[in-house]
């Protein structure tokens, strides 16, 4: 679905993406990779295949648009390394032609020779692509002109039906100055939001994006 922000026509993708066509940049945000890791070393019984899944969907969506760019929006990684993280430098590495990059969320703790070796560009906190300003954690203080996108928030929105039936899906939401992504992972959770009378939501239903 194509939407037009600040004169910038952006492609909203089902996979949880957002496609900046003109520049050739993919951007992502929270894809937790590692999680599964982290909770089953805690003792947690979870599934193991949840990572496979992020990044089959992940290969499939840079094999169809094939962008210049993919800038995670934070929260690449969940926890301190671990094996799963070799796996996304195998599959960074599938992929030379383009540029990984990282805005730095709360759970990005690796050390930066971790990013290095993965040929992951960092960038601390925020980036600026004029007219967009990217960051992990939703921006107070936005720069004039500009329209910050960001993730961390994992949005959510709760739809009913005649039956009393109500489901919460994942979301994009769009206020005036800002855009908040979907989390991109799938063993994320959602948080409810509550939209404003002006903002503009798209939630996500199985392999398609409905505006509601």
């Amino acid at each position: 679905m194509r939407v037009r922000i600040i004169d910038e026509e952006l492609l909203l993708m089902p996979e949880k993406a957002i496609y900046w066509e003109s520049r050739g940049i993919l951007l992502i945000a929270d894809l937790h990779l590692g999680k599964i890791n982290h909770f089953r070393k805690a003792g947690i019984p979870v599934p193991t295949k949840a990572n496979e899944r992020n990044l089959e969907k992940l290969l499939s969506l840079i094999q169809s648009i094939r962008p210049k760019r993919v800038i995670f929006l934070g929260d690449l990684f969940h926890s301190h390394y671990n094996e799963e993280w070799e796996m996304v430098r195998t599959f960074i590495g599938t992929f030379p032609e383009v540029s990984f990059e990282l805005v730095i969320g709360n759970h990005d703790i690796l050390s930066e020779i971790q990013y290095e070796r993965s040929k992951i560009k960092i960038h601390p906190h925020i980036l600026n692509e004029s007219p967009f300003v990217l960051s992990h954690h939703p921006m107070e203080n936005i720069p004039d002109d500009f329209y910050n996108f960001a993730g961390h928030v994992h949005p959510g929105v709760l739809l009913s039906g005649k039956g009393k039936q109500a489901i919460t899906l994942p979301c994009f939401h769009f206020t005036d100055r800002q855009g908040i992504l979907p989390a991109f992972g799938s063993f994320t959770g959602l948080a409810r939001i509550q939209p404003g009378k002006n903002d503009q939501i798209y939630v996500l239903v199985e392999n398609s994006i409905l505006k509601v």
